[in-house]
C-alpha cells in the first residue's frame, strides 16, 4: 500500500470504510486536493464547523453536491430549492417552511410513525429473520412524508424510486441526471393543485396559503407555482433517503456492537442518546459541497477563488480533537454528546432533524422491543454508494 494518501468519493471500495482514510486526512492532509475531480476536502471537526458557517465564503448557490456544481446552470436551476441558496434568499424560503415544519405539527405524527413501525415489525415476529431495510427502513420515511404532505399511500413509493434516483451513482459516475427532479417537480405540481382546490389538514396545504413580505421585493405574496414544487420535492427527497440510511446504520451498527445493544434492551431511556451517537458515528449524508468564493489560506495552502470544496461532516463526527471519550472509532450509546454535525451547521441546519430523530429512535424501539438480539449476514448485504449518501440498500438480519 503506498503511503499517499488517495480519497475519492466516487469509489465504491474507499466508500464501504473511509474512516482509515479520513483519520489519515484528518491528521496528516487536513486540507486535501483531488487532482482527477479537481476538488478540495477538508476532515477536522472545526474546518468542517467554520465553513458551514462562512456561507459568504463557501458558498451553496452552485450546488451542496461536488458532481452538480460541475453540471452548468441549467442543471443547477433545475435541481434549484433552498439547499442550494445563500442568504438572504435561503432565509426567506427557510423561515416560510419553518412555520409550516412546526414542532407540533411534527409530534402530533408520532402515533402514526410507532403504528406503521409496530406493523411492518410484527409482520416479521416469528420469522429467522428479515431485511432490515426493505421491511423497515427503506418503508417507513416516506409513509411519513406522505402523511405529512398528504400524498395518497399509493404513490408514495414512486415518489421514493424518484428520491432514490435522484442521488444514485454508478461508480466513477459523475454526470448528473435531471430526470428524476424534472418527474418529482411535475408529481408536485399536481399534489399541489389539487391541494389549491381541496385544501386538507397538512403541510402542503399550509403551504399553499402560506402569505409572507417577500423582502426582495417588499411585496406581500404566496408562493409561486414553482416555489410550491421546489419546496414540496425537496421535502419528499430529503426525508427519505437520509432517515433510511440512520435506520440501515441503526441495524448494522447494533449487531456489530453487541454490549451496546444490550445496555439499550436493559436501559431504553438510553435510546435517544443512541440514535445521537449513531448519527456521530456513521452519518447518513457524510459529505456537503460549497464553491469558493474568494482566495483563502488553509492549513498554509492557498485554495484559489472557484474552486470546489467538500465539507467531510462524516470525518467531522470522528475527530478525536473534539470526540475523545471514548476513543472517537468506538460507538458507545452512553457518550456525552451534543454538538455532532450530521445535521449541518450555521444557516444550513437541517429543517427535519427533530423529525429524523423521531423516526430513528421510534424504529429502534419498536425493533427491541420485539427483537432484542440479532446478527448481520453482511455477505449478503448490499451498500448504496453516492457522492452525498451513504447507508444500505440490503441489510439481512438473522435472529
Amino acid at each position: 500500500m503506498s503511503d499517499e494518501i488517495y480519497y475519492d468519493p466516487y469509489d465504491y471500495e474507499i466508500d464501504a470504510n473511509p474512516h482509515p482514510i479520513w483519520k489519515r486526512m484528518r491528521d496528516e492532509q487536513p486540507l486535501y486536493y483531488n487532482e482527477k475531480y479537481d476538488f478540495f476536502a477538508v476532515s477536522r471537526y472545526q474546518d468542517v464547523r467554520d465553513m458551514s458557517v462562512d456561507w459568504q465564503t463557501y458558498s451553496s448557490h452552485y450546488g451542496s453536491v461536488l458532481e452538480l456544481i460541475d453540471a452548468g446552470p441549467e442543471v443547477i436551476e433545475v435541481m434549484r430549492n433552498m439547499l442550494f441558496e445563500d442568504p438572504p434568499i435561503h432565509d426567506l424560503h427557510r423561515s416560510i417552511l419553518a412555520r409550516a415544519f412546526t414542532p407540533r405539527r411534527i409530534n402530533d405524527l408520532e402515533p402514526q410513525i410507532r403504528a406503521l413501525c409496530c406493523e411492518y415489525l410484527d409482520a416479521q415476529v416469528g420469522s429467522g429473520g428479515f431485511d432490515y431495510v426493505g421491511e423497515l427502513a427503506r418503508k417507513l420515511p416516506m409513509m411519513v412524508i406522505g402523511m405529512l404532505l398528504g400524498v395518497p399511500p399509493e404513490d408514495r413509493d414512486y415518489l421514493r424510486e424518484l428520491a432514490d434516483a435522484s442521488v444514485h451513482r454508478d461508480e466513477g459516475e459523475t454526470d448528473f441526471n435531471t430526470s428524476a427532479q424534472v418527474k418529482s417537480m411535475e408529481y408536485f405540481a399536481s399534489h399541489a393543485a389539487l391541494r389549491k382546490a381541496n385544501p386538507e389538514e397538512d403541510l402542503t396545504t399550509t403551504l399553499v396559503g402560506a402569505e409572507f413580505d417577500d423582502t426582495m421585493t417588499g411585496e406581500r405574496r404566496k408562493l409561486t407555482d414553482e416555489e410550491l414544487t421546489q419546496y414540496l420535492s425537496l421535502v419528499s427527497s430529503a426525508g427519505n433517503e437520509t432517515v433510511t440510511n440512520l435506520i440501515g446504520w441503526t441495524g448494522i451498527v447494533l449487531a456489530r456492537n453487541p454490549g451496546e445493544r444490550q445496555k439499550l434492551v436493559e436501559n431504553p431511556s438510553l435510546i435517544p442518546n443512541a440514535i445521537e451517537e449513531l448519527l456521530r458515528y456513521e452519518a447518513p449524508s457524510p459529505i456537503q459541497a460549497r464553491l469558493v468564493m474568494k482566495e483563502v489560506e488553509i492549513h498554509g495552502q492557498t485554495v484559489p477563488k472557484g474552486s470546489k470544496m467538500a465539507l467531510l461532516t462524516a470525518s467531522a463526527n470522528r475527530d478525536g480533537r473534539v470526540f475523545a471519550d471514548p476513543d472517537p472509532d468506538t460507538f458507545a450509546v452512553e457518550r456525552k454528546l451534543d454538538h455532532h454535525v450530521t445535521f449541518g451547521h450555521g444557516v444550513h441546519f437541517c429543517l427535519g432533524a427533530a423529525l429524523a430523530r423521531m423516526e430513528g429512535r421510534i424504529a429502534l424501539e419498536e425493533t427491541l422491543k420485539r427483537f432484542p438480539s440479532w446478527e448481520v449476514d453482511e455477505a449478503d448485504a448490499e451498500m448504496v454508494h453516492t457522492s452525498t449518501v451513504r447507508g444500505w440498500e440490503k441489510l439481512p438480519i438473522v435472529f
